[in-house]
C-alpha cells in the first residue's frame, strides 16, 4: 500500500490454519473513487472448519499465560499507534469515513487495545462463604474464571478496525482463541490488524481470519466448536444468531434509533453543535448516532435555527480532506434506501429542513421535521445521515418519546438541571443514558450494551473478558 490516495490491498486478506491466502472474486471498492482496492474470496463451510479446528489446537497446546498476554496486546498496542496513518488511509479507502472520523477511531482502538492489555492481568476470581450453610461447616469455596475456549466474531461495516479491536483484544486478554469474518466490503482493516498482532509475538492460530458475506457467516454460527459468539450488526442478524446458536452464549451489539432530548433549560449553542455534528458523524453510519431530536416546545424557536446553521455548515465531499465533515455511504445501494425512507416520510406529511439530496453514495445532511412516527426514518434504524426533529412538551412526555421505541442502547438529554437529569436516567429504558452530550459518546472502558432489541451483553474490554470467560467453582471439603 502506498500514497495518500489511489490505495490497494496487495497482501493475502485470509488467514486459515497457519497460512496466509491470496484474495479471490469479490472486489472490494474504494467508498469514494469506486476503484477497486482488492479482492477476496469467500470462505468455504470446510474453510470454516479448518479456521476453527486450527483455533481450538491453538487454544489447547499454545496458552498463554497472564502476563504474556499483557505483553503481546501491550506491544500490539504501540504497534497500533506506530501505523496510524497506514491504518487511516486504509480505513478511509475501505469505509469512506472522512479522515477526522477515522482519525478518532484508530485512536480509540489503541485505548480499547491496551485496556484489554491491563484486563488480562486483571482476571480473578473470588472466595464463597459456604461454610454459613447449615451442614456445610467444614468446607470451603472458591470460583475463578476461566476461558472458554474459541470465540466467533461477526463486525460490521462501519467502525471495521475498532470494533474488531473490541472483539478479538479482549478473547486474546481473558485466554481465548478467536475465528472473525469482517463485513465483505470492509475485510482489510481487519487483515492489517491480524498481521499486527502476529508482528507483536501472537500465536499465529490464536487468530482466523475468514471473509465473505452470508454463506461465511452461517457457516460459522452452524460450526459446533465455536463456544461463544459476538457480534455488531442490525437487529435482524442480531436475532438470528441468537436463534441459529443454541445454547451458547452471543453477545450481540445491535441497532437504534437514538433518542436525544434538548430541554429549555440546556446550553443551547452545546447542543445545537453537538447534534448537528454527531448526527452525521460517519454519515449517520452508527448505531448511537443522533437519529431522533427531541426538542422542548418552548425553546424550539431558538434551537431549531442554531441546529440548522450547525448542519448546513458542514462541509461534504473527499473522505481525504481533513476538512471534509461528511463523506460518502458505504455504497449507492445504501444511499439510495435511505432516499427512499426519507421520500416516504415526505409523503406522509414530514418536511425538510435542509438537505433531502443525493449523489451517488452522498446523502446529503438532512434533518426533517412533523414526521410520522410510523415513517421508518424515525421507528427504525436509519444508519444514514438523516436525523428528526420532534417538539414536546414535558419531560415525562420526552422519556416516552424516547422510550416509545423497541431499541434501548443508547439515549442523551441536554439539561441543568440535575434532578431531570436524574428522572431522565432513571427513566430512560436504554443501556447507557448521556447527559450534556450525544447519544454518540461512548467510553472504550465502560461497560457498553443495550437493552431490549439493541442487544444481549456488555462490551468495554473489563465486561467483555467477563462475557468470553466462565466462572469456575471448587468446593474443598476440609474436614
Amino acid at each position: 500500500m502506498s500514497g495518500q490516495a489511489g490505495i490497494r490491498w496487495t497482501d493475502p486478506a485470509t488467514f486459515i490454519d497457519g497460512a496466509w491466502r491470496e484474495g479471490g472474486d469479490l472486489a472490494v471498492f474504494d467508498k469514494y473513487t469506486q476503484e477497486v482496492i482488492g479482492h477476496i474470496a469467500e470462505a468455504s463451510a470446510e474453510d470454516v472448519d479448518r479456521a476453527v479446528r486450527a483455533a481450538q489446537r491453538s487454544f489447547h497446546t499454545k496458552r498463554l499465560s497472564p502476563f504474556e498476554r499483557y505483553e503481546i496486546l501491550h506491544r500490539f498496542s504501540e504497534w497500533v499507534k506506530a501505523h496510524e496513518e497506514e491504518i487511516v488511509r486504509l480505513l478511509i479507502a475501505e469505509v469512506g469515513k472522512t479522515y477526522q472520523d477515522t482519525k478518532i477511531e484508530v485512536a480509540r482502538a489503541y485505548q480499547a487495545c491496551l485496556l484489554s492489555a491491563e484486563e488480562a492481568k486483571r482476571i480473578g476470581g473470588e472466595v464463597l462463604p459456604v461454610s454459613s450453610i447449615p451442614g456445610a461447616e467444614g468446607k470451603m469455596g472458591f470460583a475463578m474464571r476461566v476461558p472458554k475456549g474459541v470465540i466467533g466474531a461477526i463486525t460490521p461495516f462501519n467502525y471495521p478496525f475498532l470494533l474488531a479491536m473490541h472483539k478479538i483484544a479482549p478473547a486474546i486478554a481473558a485466554g481465548n482463541t478467536i475465528v472473525i469474518k469482517p463485513a465483505p466490503n470492509t475485510p482489510f482493516s481487519t487483515a492489517l490488524l491480524v498481521q499486527g498482532l502476529q508482528a507483536c509475538g501472537l500465536p499465529q492460530d490464536h487468530v482466523q481470519l475468514l471473509q465473505g458475506g452470508a454463506a461465511a457467516g452461517g457457516a460459522l454460527l452452524h460450526h459446533p466448536g465455536i463456544r461463544m459468539y459476538t457480534f455488531t450488526g442490525s437487529a435482524a442478524v442480531g436475532e438470528k444468531v441468537k436463534t441459529e446458536t443454541g445454547l451458547r452464549p452471543v453477545l450481540l451489539e445491535l441497532g437504534n434509533t437514538s433518542p436525544n432530548i434538548v430541554c429549555a433549560d440546556a446550553d443551547l449553542d452545546k447542543a445545537a453543535r453537538l447534534c448537528g455534528q454527531r448526527a452525521f458523524t460517519a454519515a449517520g453510519q452508527a448505531c448511537i448516532s443522533v437519529q431522533r431530536i427531541l426538542v422542548e416546545r418552548s425553546c424550539w424557536h431558538e434551537f431549531v435555527p442554531r441546529l440548522l446553521e450547525v448542519v448546513e455548515g458542514l462541509k461534504v465531499g473527499d473522505p481525504r480532506d481533513p476538512e471534509t465533515n461528511v463523506g460518502p455511504m458505504i455504497s449507492v445501494g445504501e444511499a439510495e434506501r435511505a432516499m427512499a425512507w426519507i421520500e416516504e416520510a415526505v409523503r406522509a406529511g414530514a418536511r425538510v429542513l435542509c438537505g433531502g439530496q443525493r449523489d451517488g453514495a452522498f446523502v446529503s445532511p438532512t434533518l426533517l421535521t412533523d414526521v410520522n412516527p410510523a415513517s421508518r426514518v424515525y421507528c427504525q434504524e436509519v444508519f444514514a445521515p438523516v436525523a428528526v426533529l420532534v417538539p414536546f412538551d414535558t419531560l415525562d412526555e420526552a422519556i416516552a418519546l424516547a422510550n416509545g421505541t423497541p431499541y434501548g442502547l443508547h439515549a442523551a438529554i441536554f439539561t441543568r438541571s440535575l434532578e431531570r437529569a436524574m428522572k431522565a436516567w432513571r427513566e430512560l429504558e436504554f443501556g447507557g443514558v448521556i447527559v450534556n452530550d450525544t447519544s454518540t459518546f461512548r467510553s472504550d472502558l465502560a461497560p457498553y450494551g443495550g437493552v431490549k432489541a439493541s442487544g444481549l451483553g456488555k462490551e468495554g474490554p473489563r465486561y467483555a473478558i467477563e462475557e468470553m470467560t466462565d466462572l469456575r467453582v471448587m468446593i474443598v471439603d476440609l474436614t
